[in-house]
């Protein structure tokens, strides 16, 4: 699909989807709470985000490397996106399925929908390649074509070729003899016409580009000078095929399907994903991208062997495979990379000289990550090993990381004879073979692994430590809204909760129960869980503010999420915005529901914030009939989306936060802070497009004020001695939404 007729097509296809929410197309002044456009798509919703995310990579506020990561990032989510859900949607029409979306649009209306904006965002990906590629050559940082090559740089990255590159490659004649090769998901390969002498007829042969050497091969010297592998394997191509003339060089990278299904009578589950991972590699292509200007004859020679649908082609000027580019961030200029930032260990941990179980029973606590260190999840269970006086130890792993000190100390426990219990969710996409690997390493040091329900993913993130205490036993619990994993804490905004109160441990302990045995769920003392009671919960919530107003009392509702899709969910805020609560949320991907609409959403505001850190963290807060913030409001953190998955087809948690310490720190300064950024604030407009918050050199960004003020409930003692102050005393000070206009629709 190349850029020309893009836009008339586009066009075409929001006109026909024009009472069915086409983004920015709808009129929102007919909008009801009975019609199909009062939700925004999903699909469309995502490549929005991915925008935003690329706008990151032409923000100048941003350090240059940081630019060209936020460009990768882009490229590799894009990727991601193709692989699974253009993939779901293909399927359907593959299928003949034409049911409609939420928002009513048919699989096919969606995947025209889709690739037309998606061939403009790697378009402006492309441009945005450009120009970071111009700003980096001035700083010195080259990426360059074969043009730009001194005599000596030739002369080098020939040797690198024939001492390197040839024994690796395997050029790949197709004729009678030899088919067409398996380029299998993510490959990237040259893809050549070659002629023998005068001979008329064309020979047509693959070069498959492999994926374990470098995508930019460094030059000698001290200068950072780059050359790309397809660059340098065009160049000496002639090489592979002696005896032919080289007429043309193209270029394509390939994307397959990667959903996979689970089989509904599997037994083994671990046995099913490891057979089922193979096959992964060998789905339909999603998407081909080919260089831009590929003949018409190499173009149907590629496009027939690989059996790729017309519509799954994509013709891109510039770099293919831009989520490599990553490879380019050199170690060696901290002035074009943010600055480092080391994270805070909780003071409240270190006024009991590190004894994480001191700390917990003394009061309940929250860690704020990437602010506060992961390390203090991480000593929570390795003291939980080492100490003699505990006995069991119950853990849930969803994703984690190489080498992962969580995994460690879990193994050294069940060696030395503790009760460990270890949930692994093999089901985390794309971290199933590490899971597997992990579960296998559990088992061998004798921990007890669980894989979960078959039509679940287990996605809440507990642990459980029961301690013999005198002569009794006492629990000490963890809950978490991010995965255990010790990387992704670095750069996930995430909240890690502590507590010791027996209601809370002991729905713990059931809820492990409840994953590991037959029987269901009993009703929770002060959990909810998905999908046995979370929806109904929040609905209850959304519905007693209603009330709430209705009686004259003020009707708030706070939300920070990563997604809002859920039908029912968004339904229910619309009755409560038509009631007249006041809600503001916060969601950094995906949203389904449309603001600012009159009659229907006029009362809630959507924003979303996209930067250095990725936003994570999800926080619900509910006045309960007081005007907000305040210390009666009903707090929760959880671990789910309000998405159908999380809802329905997920085991998720959602905590309530009774401590007033925690209490106070999620409202007046996390969520205080949240609404007060613009550094990096969107807001979405009743029309499905966003707005970029106004700002200016001086803007308040909430990842420079928590990089800068330690938590409230992690201070401990510090917190007495006056070391630093909260928000409502600093002269920065986070105002409060109720006290300055949330943000604007």
């Amino acid at each position: 699909m190349d850029g020309e007729g893009l836009k008339a097509k586009r066009n075409k296809l929001a006109e026909e989807a024009k009472s069915v929410s086409a983004e920015g197309d709808a009129d929102t002044s007919l909008i009801s709470l009975g019609s199909p456009e009062r939700f925004i798509n999903r699909e469309l919703s995502w490549l929005a985000f991915n925008e935003r995310v690329l706008e990151a990579a032409e923000s100048k506020k941003h350090p240059l490397l940081e630019r060209l990561r936020f460009l990768s990032i882009s490229a590799s989510n894009l990727n991601e996106f193709y692989m699974v859900r253009v993939a779901g949607l293909r399927g359907q029409v593959e299928a003949k399925v034409d049911v409609p979306s939420q928002e009513g649009l048919t699989p096919r209306q969606q995947l025209e929908l889709v690739n037309a904006r998606a061939i403009e965002l790697m378009h402006n990906q492309q441009k945005c390649w450009r120009r970071i590629v111009r700003s980096l050559k001035g700083e010195d940082i080259h990426v360059l074509e074969g043009d730009e090559l001194r005599t000596a740089d030739k002369t080098w990255l020939r040797k690198f070729f024939l001492e390197k590159l040839f024994s690796v490659l395997s050029p790949i004649a197709v004729d009678p003899a030899h088919p067409f090769p398996f380029l299998p998901n993510l490959g990237f390969a040259l893809v050549l016409a070659l002629k023998k002498g005068r001979r008329k007829e064309t020979l047509n042969a693959l070069v498959p580009l492999p994926h374990l050497v470098e995508r930019f091969i460094r030059l000698p010297g001290d200068e950072h000078r780059f050359v790309a592998l397809e660059t340098v394997v065009t160049m000496y191509v002639d090489k592979l095929f002696p005896g032919f003339r080289v007429a043309e060089v193209g270029q394509c990278r390939v994307l397959r399907d990667s959903d996979i299904e689970i089989e509904e009578e599997a037994e083994d589950l671990v046995r099913l994903y490891e057979s089922a991972l193979k096959e992964r590699r060998r789905g339909s292509v999603i998407r081909l991208t080919i260089n831009h200007g590929m003949s018409s004859g190499l173009r149907k020679f590629l496009v027939g062997g690989l059996d790729a649908a017309p519509e799954t082609v994509f013709a891109l000027k510039g770099l293919l495979g831009l989520a490599d580019t990553g490879e380019l961030i050199v170690d060696n200029r901290p002035d074009l990379v943010f600055a480092p930032y080391a994270a805070r260990f909780p003071e409240r941990v270190l006024d009991f000289g590190g004894d994480c179980f001191q700390a917990i029973k003394a009061k309940d606590f929250v860690v704020h990550h990437p602010y506060e260190s992961f390390d203090v999840v991480a000593q929570f269970l390795r003291q939980a090993a080492d100490d003699p006086d505990v006995i069991a130890i119950k853990q849930t792993l969803y994703r984690t990381s190489e080498n992962s000190p969580i995994v460690a100390a879990l193994i050294d426990a069940a060696e030395a004879g503790k009760s460990v219990t270890a949930l692994v969710e093999v089901k985390a996409r794309f971290d199933e073979e590490r899971n597997i690997r992990w579960a296998r390493d559990l088992e061998r040091a004798g921990v007890q692994v669980v894989y979960g329900f078959v039509h679940l993913k287990t996605h809440a993130k507990i642990s459980l430590v029961v301690r013999r205490e005198g002569k009794q036993f006492q629990s000490y619990c963890h809950f978490g809204t991010g995965n255990y994993h010790p990387i992704t804490a670095r750069i996930y905004t995430d909240l890690s909760f502590f507590s010791c109160d027996p209601a809370l441990c002991r729905d713990a302990a059931w809820l492990f129960h409840f994953t590991t045995g037959t029987a269901g769920p009993v009703e929770m003392e002060k959990l909810s869980v998905s999908p046995v009671n979370m929806r109904a919960t929040l609905i209850d919530l959304i519905n007693d503010e209603i009330k709430f107003v209705r009686q004259g009392r003020p009707g708030t509702i706070w939300v920070k999420l990563n997604a809002l899709v859920d039908g029912e969910i968004i339904d229910a805020l619309y009755k409560a915005s038509q009631a007249g609560v006041k809600i503001h949320l916060v969601v950094r991907g995906i949203c389904c529901l449309r603001p600012g609409v009159s009659g229907l959403s006029e009362n809630i505001t959507v924003q979303s914030i996209i930067g250095r850190f990725l936003e994570h963290a999800r926080i619900i807060c509910f006045g309960g009939g007081h005007a907000m913030p305040s210390e009666k409001a009903k707090v929760f953190i959880s671990s789910a989306d309000w998405m159908p998955r999380n809802l329905n087809r997920r085991v998720e948690i959602l905590v309530p936060i009774e401590n007033p310490t925690v209490h106070r720190q999620i409202i007046d300064q996390i969520m205080d802070a949240n609404f007060k950024d613009k550094a990096q604030s969107w807001i979405l407009q009743p029309d499905g497009t966003y707005r970029r918050r106004s700002r200016s050199p001086k803007s308040f960004s909430t990842y420079e004020y928590f990089m800068t003020n330690p938590s409230l409930s992690g201070r401990g003692s510090a917190l007495k001695t006056g070391i630093s102050k909260e928000p409502s005393d600093r002269a920065e000070t986070v105002a409060k939404p109720s006290d300055t206009k949330p943000p604007a629709a």
